[in-house]
Protein backbone atom coordinates (compact mmCIF):
# COMPACT_ATOMS: atom_id res chain seq x y z
CA UNK A 1 0.00 0.00 0.00
CA UNK A 2 2.23 2.86 -1.24
CA UNK A 3 2.29 6.22 0.51
CA UNK A 4 4.53 9.21 -0.18
CA UNK A 5 4.98 12.68 1.25
CA UNK A 6 4.14 15.13 -1.54
CA UNK A 7 4.00 18.80 -0.64
CA UNK A 8 2.28 19.03 2.74
CA UNK A 9 0.36 15.74 2.43
CA UNK A 10 0.96 12.05 2.90
CA UNK A 11 -0.62 10.72 -0.28
CA UNK A 12 -1.99 7.26 -0.97
CA UNK A 13 -1.19 6.29 -4.55
CA UNK A 14 -0.57 3.39 -6.90
CA UNK A 15 1.99 3.46 -9.71
CA UNK A 16 2.00 0.43 -11.97
CA UNK A 17 3.08 -0.50 -15.47
CA UNK A 18 6.31 -0.78 -17.43
CA UNK A 19 9.11 1.61 -16.50
CA UNK A 20 9.74 4.14 -19.23
CA UNK A 21 6.22 3.93 -20.65
CA UNK A 22 4.16 7.14 -20.91
CA UNK A 23 2.47 7.96 -17.61
CA UNK A 24 -1.31 8.33 -17.39
CA UNK A 25 -2.39 10.06 -14.18
CA UNK A 26 -5.96 9.63 -12.92
CA UNK A 27 -7.81 12.00 -10.57
CA UNK A 28 -11.03 10.75 -8.98
CA UNK A 29 -14.38 12.43 -8.43
CA UNK A 30 -15.98 13.84 -5.29
CA UNK A 31 -16.78 11.15 -2.72
CA UNK A 32 -14.74 8.39 -4.41
CA UNK A 33 -11.25 6.93 -4.13
CA UNK A 34 -8.84 5.86 -6.84
CA UNK A 35 -10.57 2.50 -7.25
CA UNK A 36 -13.17 4.31 -9.36
CA UNK A 37 -10.57 3.83 -12.14
CA UNK A 38 -10.03 0.06 -11.62
CA UNK A 39 -11.47 -1.01 -14.98
CA UNK A 40 -9.55 1.65 -16.87
CA UNK A 41 -6.28 0.67 -15.15
CA UNK A 42 -6.84 -2.98 -16.08
CA UNK A 43 -7.56 -2.03 -19.69
CA UNK A 44 -4.51 0.23 -20.13
CA UNK A 45 -2.01 -1.89 -18.15
CA UNK A 46 0.98 -3.10 -20.13
CA UNK A 47 0.92 -0.16 -22.53
CA UNK A 48 1.19 2.74 -20.07
CA UNK A 49 2.54 3.52 -16.64
CA UNK A 50 -0.56 4.26 -14.56
CA UNK A 51 -0.62 6.66 -11.62
CA UNK A 52 -3.76 6.68 -9.47
CA UNK A 53 -4.05 8.56 -6.21
CA UNK A 54 -6.52 9.61 -3.55
CA UNK A 55 -6.85 13.37 -3.65
CA UNK A 56 -6.75 15.58 -0.55
CA UNK A 57 -9.39 14.56 1.99
CA UNK A 58 -10.31 11.33 0.20
CA UNK A 59 -9.43 7.66 0.55
CA UNK A 60 -6.30 7.13 2.61
CA UNK A 61 -4.64 10.46 1.80
CA UNK A 62 -4.33 13.09 4.55
CA UNK A 63 -7.51 15.00 5.31
CA UNK A 64 -7.01 18.62 6.42
CA UNK A 65 -9.94 20.40 8.11
CA UNK A 66 -12.73 21.64 5.82
CA UNK A 67 -11.36 25.16 5.48
CA UNK A 68 -11.72 27.17 2.24
CA UNK A 69 -8.07 28.17 2.63
CA UNK A 70 -7.05 24.50 2.58
CA UNK A 71 -9.32 23.31 -0.24
CA UNK A 72 -9.24 25.10 -3.59
CA UNK A 73 -8.93 23.75 -7.13
CA UNK A 74 -5.57 25.54 -7.28
CA UNK A 75 -4.36 23.71 -4.15
CA UNK A 76 -5.65 20.39 -5.49
CA UNK A 77 -3.73 20.98 -8.73
CA UNK A 78 -0.62 21.80 -6.69
CA UNK A 79 -1.14 18.51 -4.83
CA UNK A 80 -1.16 16.65 -8.15
CA UNK A 81 1.99 18.45 -9.28
CA UNK A 82 3.70 17.73 -5.94
CA UNK A 83 2.95 14.02 -6.39
CA UNK A 84 4.38 14.05 -9.92
CA UNK A 85 7.52 15.73 -8.56
CA UNK A 86 7.81 13.39 -5.57
CA UNK A 87 7.69 10.39 -7.91
CA UNK A 88 10.23 12.04 -10.25
CA UNK A 89 7.87 12.02 -13.25
CA UNK A 90 8.45 14.58 -15.95
CA UNK A 91 5.04 14.86 -17.59
CA UNK A 92 1.77 12.95 -17.72
CA UNK A 93 -1.33 12.32 -19.72
CA UNK A 94 -3.90 13.57 -17.19
CA UNK A 95 -7.33 11.97 -16.92
CA UNK A 96 -9.78 13.52 -14.44
CA UNK A 97 -13.36 12.73 -13.48
CA UNK A 98 -15.71 15.50 -12.25
CA UNK A 99 -13.66 17.53 -9.72
CA UNK A 100 -10.70 15.53 -11.02
CA UNK A 101 -11.35 17.11 -14.41
CA UNK A 102 -11.34 20.56 -12.82
CA UNK A 103 -7.96 19.68 -11.30
CA UNK A 104 -6.74 18.66 -14.75
CA UNK A 105 -7.86 21.93 -16.32
CA UNK A 106 -6.09 23.94 -13.64
CA UNK A 107 -2.90 21.86 -13.91
CA UNK A 108 -2.78 22.11 -17.71
CA UNK A 109 -3.18 25.89 -17.50
CA UNK A 110 -0.63 26.55 -14.75
CA UNK A 111 1.99 23.88 -15.66
CA UNK A 112 1.50 23.17 -19.39
CA UNK A 113 4.89 21.52 -19.74
CA UNK A 114 3.83 18.79 -17.30
CA UNK A 115 0.60 17.80 -19.10
CA UNK A 116 1.09 15.99 -22.41
CA UNK A 117 -2.60 15.51 -23.04
CA UNK A 118 -5.84 15.99 -21.14
CA UNK A 119 -8.89 13.75 -20.76
CA UNK A 120 -11.82 15.44 -19.02
CA UNK A 121 -14.60 13.07 -18.00
CA UNK A 122 -18.02 14.31 -16.88
CA UNK A 123 -16.78 17.66 -15.72
CA UNK A 124 -17.06 21.36 -16.51
CA UNK A 125 -15.22 24.60 -15.87
CA UNK A 126 -17.95 25.57 -13.44
CA UNK A 127 -20.16 22.98 -11.74
CA UNK A 128 -23.48 24.19 -10.35
CA UNK A 129 -24.39 27.51 -8.75
CA UNK A 130 -22.88 28.21 -5.30
CA UNK A 131 -26.19 27.70 -3.48
CA UNK A 132 -26.28 24.04 -4.57
CA UNK A 133 -23.03 23.43 -2.70
CA UNK A 134 -24.16 25.47 0.28
CA UNK A 135 -27.28 23.31 0.56
CA UNK A 136 -25.27 20.10 0.29
CA UNK A 137 -22.75 21.22 2.89
CA UNK A 138 -25.55 22.18 5.29
CA UNK A 139 -27.24 18.78 4.86
CA UNK A 140 -23.99 16.92 5.55
CA UNK A 141 -23.23 18.99 8.63
CA UNK A 142 -26.72 18.36 9.96
CA UNK A 143 -27.18 14.68 9.12
CA UNK A 144 -23.95 13.22 7.74
CA UNK A 145 -23.02 11.86 4.32
CA UNK A 146 -25.59 9.07 4.57
CA UNK A 147 -28.36 11.66 4.31
CA UNK A 148 -27.35 12.60 0.74
CA UNK A 149 -26.41 9.13 -0.52
CA UNK A 150 -29.60 8.36 -2.47
CA UNK A 151 -29.59 11.75 -4.16
CA UNK A 152 -25.91 11.43 -5.08
CA UNK A 153 -26.30 7.91 -6.50
CA UNK A 154 -29.23 9.13 -8.59
CA UNK A 155 -26.89 11.66 -10.18
CA UNK A 156 -23.97 9.24 -10.51
CA UNK A 157 -25.89 6.51 -12.33
CA UNK A 158 -28.90 5.94 -14.57
CA UNK A 159 -32.08 4.42 -13.12
CA UNK A 160 -31.45 1.23 -15.10
CA UNK A 161 -28.00 0.76 -13.56
CA UNK A 162 -29.31 1.33 -10.04
CA UNK A 163 -32.06 -1.22 -10.61
CA UNK A 164 -29.94 -3.87 -12.28
CA UNK A 165 -26.56 -3.47 -10.58
CA UNK A 166 -27.60 -3.23 -6.95
CA UNK A 167 -24.43 -4.80 -5.54
CA UNK A 168 -22.24 -2.37 -7.49
CA UNK A 169 -24.45 0.55 -6.45
CA UNK A 170 -24.22 -0.44 -2.79
CA UNK A 171 -20.45 -0.64 -3.05
CA UNK A 172 -20.38 2.87 -4.46
CA UNK A 173 -22.66 4.04 -1.63
CA UNK A 174 -20.16 2.57 0.84
CA UNK A 175 -17.32 4.38 -0.91
CA UNK A 176 -19.23 7.65 -0.64
CA UNK A 177 -20.28 7.37 3.02
CA UNK A 178 -16.80 6.33 4.13
CA UNK A 179 -15.24 9.45 2.62
CA UNK A 180 -13.96 11.75 5.41
CA UNK A 181 -16.58 14.42 6.02
CA UNK A 182 -13.97 17.19 6.15
CA UNK A 183 -12.54 16.03 2.84
CA UNK A 184 -15.93 15.89 1.16
CA UNK A 185 -17.01 19.30 2.44
CA UNK A 186 -13.59 20.78 1.68
CA UNK A 187 -13.82 19.68 -1.96
CA UNK A 188 -17.38 21.02 -2.14
CA UNK A 189 -15.92 24.37 -1.09
CA UNK A 190 -13.23 24.07 -3.75
CA UNK A 191 -15.81 23.48 -6.48
CA UNK A 192 -18.11 26.20 -5.19
CA UNK A 193 -15.37 28.84 -5.00
CA UNK A 194 -13.60 28.17 -8.31
CA UNK A 195 -14.11 31.08 -10.71
CA UNK A 196 -11.10 31.20 -13.03
CA UNK A 197 -11.30 28.00 -15.09
CA UNK A 198 -13.33 29.47 -17.98
CA UNK A 199 -10.58 32.01 -18.64
CA UNK A 200 -7.77 29.53 -17.97
CA UNK A 201 -9.23 26.97 -20.37
CA UNK A 202 -8.43 29.38 -23.20
CA UNK A 203 -4.73 28.95 -22.32
CA UNK A 204 -4.73 25.16 -22.68
CA UNK A 205 -2.97 23.95 -25.82
CA UNK A 206 -2.38 20.24 -25.22
CA UNK A 207 -4.50 17.63 -27.04
CA UNK A 208 -7.78 17.39 -25.10
CA UNK A 209 -10.63 14.91 -25.07
CA UNK A 210 -13.90 15.80 -23.31
CA UNK A 211 -16.18 12.87 -22.43
CA UNK A 212 -19.68 12.95 -20.94
CA UNK A 213 -22.48 10.49 -20.19
CA UNK A 214 -25.61 11.21 -22.15
CA UNK A 215 -27.68 11.13 -18.94
CA UNK A 216 -25.26 12.99 -16.69
CA UNK A 217 -27.36 15.28 -14.49
CA UNK A 218 -24.40 16.84 -12.64
CA UNK A 219 -22.37 17.98 -15.65
CA UNK A 220 -24.77 17.46 -18.58
CA UNK A 221 -23.77 17.20 -22.25
CA UNK A 222 -24.42 20.91 -22.74
CA UNK A 223 -21.81 21.72 -20.10
CA UNK A 224 -19.37 19.31 -21.73
CA UNK A 225 -19.98 20.96 -25.10
CA UNK A 226 -19.24 24.37 -23.59
CA UNK A 227 -16.06 22.98 -22.03
CA UNK A 228 -14.89 21.51 -25.33
CA UNK A 229 -15.54 24.83 -27.04
CA UNK A 230 -13.54 26.68 -24.37
CA UNK A 231 -10.39 24.60 -24.98
CA UNK A 232 -8.67 25.10 -28.31
CA UNK A 233 -9.04 22.01 -30.52
CA UNK A 234 -10.74 19.85 -27.87
CA UNK A 235 -12.80 16.88 -29.02
CA UNK A 236 -16.15 15.92 -27.45
CA UNK A 237 -17.44 12.35 -27.14
CA UNK A 238 -20.77 11.31 -25.57
CA UNK A 239 -21.18 7.92 -23.90
CA UNK A 240 -24.60 6.34 -24.28
CA UNK A 241 -26.66 5.08 -21.32
CA UNK A 242 -24.36 6.65 -18.72
CA UNK A 243 -24.72 9.08 -15.87
CA UNK A 244 -21.95 10.93 -14.07
CA UNK A 245 -19.61 7.97 -13.41
CA UNK A 246 -19.09 6.13 -16.71
CA UNK A 247 -15.88 4.60 -15.33
CA UNK A 248 -18.18 2.16 -13.51
CA UNK A 249 -21.44 2.26 -15.48
CA UNK A 250 -20.07 2.04 -19.03
CA UNK A 251 -16.39 1.03 -18.71
CA UNK A 252 -16.15 -0.58 -22.15
CA UNK A 253 -17.31 2.55 -23.96
CA UNK A 254 -15.00 4.73 -21.88
CA UNK A 255 -12.04 2.38 -22.32
CA UNK A 256 -12.45 2.41 -26.08
CA UNK A 257 -12.32 6.21 -26.12
CA UNK A 258 -9.30 6.32 -23.80
CA UNK A 259 -7.42 3.70 -25.79
CA UNK A 260 -8.01 5.46 -29.08
CA UNK A 261 -7.06 8.88 -27.75
CA UNK A 262 -3.95 7.76 -25.87
CA UNK A 263 -2.73 5.66 -28.80
CA UNK A 264 -2.37 8.87 -30.81
CA UNK A 265 -2.04 11.61 -28.16
CA UNK A 266 -0.83 14.17 -30.67
CA UNK A 267 -3.55 13.51 -33.23
CA UNK A 268 -5.38 16.70 -32.31
CA UNK A 269 -2.16 18.66 -32.68
CA UNK A 270 -1.43 17.11 -36.06
CA UNK A 271 -4.91 17.94 -37.29
CA UNK A 272 -4.20 21.56 -36.37
CA UNK A 273 -0.91 21.58 -38.29
CA UNK A 274 1.17 20.78 -35.16
CA UNK A 275 -0.11 23.96 -33.52
CA UNK A 276 -0.62 22.13 -30.24
CA UNK A 277 2.94 20.76 -30.26
CA UNK A 278 4.33 24.18 -31.10
CA UNK A 279 2.30 25.87 -28.36
CA UNK A 280 3.40 23.29 -25.82
CA UNK A 281 7.01 23.77 -26.90
CA UNK A 282 6.70 27.52 -26.67
CA UNK A 283 5.37 27.20 -23.12
CA UNK A 284 8.28 24.97 -22.05
CA UNK A 285 10.88 27.07 -23.86
CA UNK A 286 9.54 30.16 -22.09
CA UNK A 287 9.50 28.43 -18.70
CA UNK A 288 13.15 27.29 -19.08
CA UNK A 289 14.82 30.17 -20.93
CA UNK A 290 12.61 33.01 -19.72
CA UNK A 291 9.96 35.07 -21.45
CA UNK A 292 12.33 37.93 -22.29
CA UNK A 293 14.77 35.69 -24.18
CA UNK A 294 12.02 33.89 -26.10
CA UNK A 295 10.35 37.15 -27.05
CA UNK A 296 13.67 38.58 -28.28
CA UNK A 297 14.23 35.48 -30.41
CA UNK A 298 10.77 35.74 -31.92
CA UNK A 299 11.19 39.45 -32.68
CA UNK A 300 14.59 38.88 -34.31
CA UNK A 301 13.30 36.07 -36.52
CA UNK A 302 12.86 36.93 -40.20
CA UNK A 303 11.85 35.08 -43.33
CA UNK A 304 15.27 33.42 -43.48
CA UNK A 305 15.27 31.73 -40.05
CA UNK A 306 11.62 31.80 -38.91
CA UNK A 307 11.04 28.22 -40.03
CA UNK A 308 14.08 27.11 -38.04
CA UNK A 309 12.80 28.85 -34.90
CA UNK A 310 9.46 27.10 -35.34
CA UNK A 311 11.22 23.77 -35.86
CA UNK A 312 13.29 23.90 -32.67
CA UNK A 313 10.34 25.15 -30.63
CA UNK A 314 8.17 22.30 -31.85
CA UNK A 315 10.69 19.45 -31.89
CA UNK A 316 13.26 20.28 -29.20
CA UNK A 317 10.98 21.96 -26.68
CA UNK A 318 7.57 20.54 -27.55
CA UNK A 319 8.65 16.96 -28.20
CA UNK A 320 11.91 16.20 -26.35
CA UNK A 321 11.84 18.48 -23.29
CA UNK A 322 8.33 17.25 -22.41
CA UNK A 323 9.05 13.51 -22.61
CA UNK A 324 8.26 11.73 -19.32
CA UNK A 325 11.53 9.81 -18.98
CA UNK A 326 13.57 12.69 -17.50
CA UNK A 327 12.56 15.66 -15.41
CA UNK A 328 13.35 19.21 -16.47
CA UNK A 329 16.26 19.64 -14.06
CA UNK A 330 17.99 16.51 -15.37
CA UNK A 331 17.53 17.66 -18.96
CA UNK A 332 19.01 21.02 -18.02
CA UNK A 333 22.09 19.38 -16.47
CA UNK A 334 22.60 17.11 -19.47
CA UNK A 335 22.29 20.05 -21.86
CA UNK A 336 24.96 21.99 -19.96
CA UNK A 337 27.30 19.01 -20.18
CA UNK A 338 26.70 18.61 -23.92
CA UNK A 339 27.34 22.31 -24.55
CA UNK A 340 30.65 22.10 -22.68
CA UNK A 341 31.76 19.00 -24.57
CA UNK A 342 30.81 20.43 -27.96
CA UNK A 343 32.25 23.87 -27.30
CA UNK A 344 28.98 25.68 -27.96
CA UNK A 345 29.75 28.76 -25.90
CA UNK A 346 26.67 30.87 -26.60
CA UNK A 347 24.34 27.95 -25.88
CA UNK A 348 26.27 27.14 -22.70
CA UNK A 349 25.79 30.69 -21.40
CA UNK A 350 22.12 30.57 -22.33
CA UNK A 351 21.55 27.37 -20.39
CA UNK A 352 23.52 28.57 -17.39
CA UNK A 353 21.14 31.52 -17.20
CA UNK A 354 18.27 29.06 -17.49
CA UNK A 355 19.32 27.38 -14.24
CA UNK A 356 17.38 30.16 -12.51
CA UNK A 357 14.28 28.37 -13.78
CA UNK A 358 15.37 24.72 -13.85
CA UNK A 359 16.69 24.53 -10.29
CA UNK A 360 20.24 23.42 -11.11
CA UNK A 361 22.49 24.79 -8.36
CA UNK A 362 25.93 26.31 -8.80
CA UNK A 363 27.47 23.40 -6.94
CA UNK A 364 25.81 21.02 -9.38
CA UNK A 365 27.11 23.04 -12.33
CA UNK A 366 30.61 22.86 -10.86
CA UNK A 367 30.34 19.07 -10.70
CA UNK A 368 29.19 18.95 -14.31
CA UNK A 369 32.22 20.96 -15.41
CA UNK A 370 34.59 18.76 -13.39
CA UNK A 371 33.03 15.69 -15.00
CA UNK A 372 33.49 17.32 -18.39
CA UNK A 373 37.17 17.91 -17.64
CA UNK A 374 37.67 14.14 -17.53
CA UNK A 375 35.45 13.06 -20.40
CA UNK A 376 35.46 16.10 -22.71
CA UNK A 377 38.96 17.41 -22.00
CA UNK A 378 40.59 19.97 -19.75
CA UNK A 379 40.67 22.77 -22.38
CA UNK A 380 36.91 22.50 -22.88
CA UNK A 381 36.29 22.55 -19.14
CA UNK A 382 38.71 25.43 -18.64
CA UNK A 383 36.83 27.55 -21.17
CA UNK A 384 33.54 26.52 -19.61
CA UNK A 385 34.64 27.52 -16.09
CA UNK A 386 35.60 30.96 -17.40
CA UNK A 387 32.32 31.46 -19.27
CA UNK A 388 30.15 30.18 -16.45
CA UNK A 389 31.91 32.39 -13.90
CA UNK A 390 31.28 35.41 -16.15
CA UNK A 391 27.59 34.52 -16.47
CA UNK A 392 27.21 34.09 -12.71
CA UNK A 393 28.85 37.49 -12.13
CA UNK A 394 26.39 39.06 -14.59
CA UNK A 395 23.46 37.33 -12.90
CA UNK A 396 24.60 38.46 -9.46
CA UNK A 397 24.87 42.03 -10.74
CA UNK A 398 21.39 41.89 -12.21
CA UNK A 399 19.94 40.56 -8.96
CA UNK A 400 21.74 43.25 -6.99
CA UNK A 401 20.32 45.98 -9.20
CA UNK A 402 16.86 44.46 -8.90
CA UNK A 403 17.06 44.71 -5.12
Amino acid sequence: MPFIVAGDLTVHYELTGPAGAPVVMFANSLGTNFHVWDRQAAFLSGRFRLLRYDKRGHGLTDCPPADPDLYTIDILADDALALIDALDIGSVHFCGLSIGGMIGQKLAAKAPERVRSLILCDTANRIGPPEIWDQRIAAIKANGLASITDAVLARWFTPQFLAEQRDEAQGCANMLTRTPVDGYIGCCLAIRNEENLPEEDAQIRCPTLVIVGDQDASTPPAAAQALAEAIHGARLEVIEDAGHIPTIEQPEQLNALLGDFLATPLKASTERGDAGLYDRGLAVRTAVLGAAHVERSRQRANDFDRDFQTFITRQAWGEIWTRPGLDRKTRSMLTIGFMVALGHEDELKLHIRATRNTGVSRDEVKEILLQAAIYAGVPAANTAFRLVREVYEEMDGEEGRAR
